[in-house]
């Protein structure tokens, strides 16, 4: 069934819910998966995106979104000169992709503590984005549920810790993906759920053995 939003579209600043409510919405998405405020910013376009950032606004979108702007914020149209203000540098290029939704960018974020993380994602219409990698592993995120992100070993007993510490508190998985950059290697586990996922449940993934790190992403 298609929900109102999907047929009016989002509310936002922009001409183009592609290419502004999906732009600042994947530039919320790798905030999110930073965990900090950013102080570099190096974004790379593909297809669409890269022969229109600039008129349909895409550039000030995605570095709203970045700074924390919603796609209803008036200062998405300012977002480059409020960047600026901020000593926040960012940077725009072209990138020739294999099989890319035409809409995509890959955002590399450097932090306040000199966290790097890069995130690729592309916004699908009507402002919706998709997530499909998070520092070269696959993911699927939507930024339509809470997700939980966990970087852990790869080894045995690590998703069974995992699901079976958030059956605890009652949160319900709706979608879950794990992808690993060899056998016995740095695995990285992605999950959306139904549920607002607390403090006491990311401690209870943290304790599970082998798992790495655990960052809580929120819907947006």
């Amino acid at each position: 069934m298609r929900s109102a939003f999907d047929i009016i579209g989002p509310i936002m600043i922009g001409p183009s819910s592609s290419h502004t409510a999906g732009a600042v919405r994947l530039g919320l998405m790798a905030r999110a998966i930073l965990g900090e405020e950013v102080k570099i910013i190096n974004i790379k376009l593909y297809g669409s995106f890269a022969q229109t950032y600039k008129g349909h606004g895409t550039d000030r979108a995605l570095i709203a979104g970045i700074m924390g702007f919603k796609p209803d914020d008036e200062r998405i149209r300012n977002s480059l000169e409020i960047a600026k203000e901020k000593n926040i540098e960012f940077n725009f290029s072209k990138v020739d992709l294999e099989d890319a939704h035409p809409n995509t960018a890959i955002i590399e974020l450097i932090g306040v503590t000199d966290r790097k993380i890069e995130v690729t994602g592309a916004s699908i219409g009507g402002g919706n984005i998709i997530i499909s990698a998070v520092n070269n592993y696959e993911v699927q995120l939507s930024g339509k549920y809470p997700s939980i992100i966990i970087v852990h070993q790869d080894m045995p007993g690590v998703v069974n810790g995992v699901t079976a510490a958030l059956a605890r508190y009652n949160i319900n998985i709706a979608y879950m993906k794990v992808s690993r950059s060899e056998r016995g290697a740095e695995a990285l586990m992605n999950i959306e759920v139904d549920d607002t996922i607390s403090d006491e449940a990311v401690k209870a993934c943290s304790r599970v053995i082998g798992v790495k790190k655990v960052l809580r992403i929120d819907a947006i």
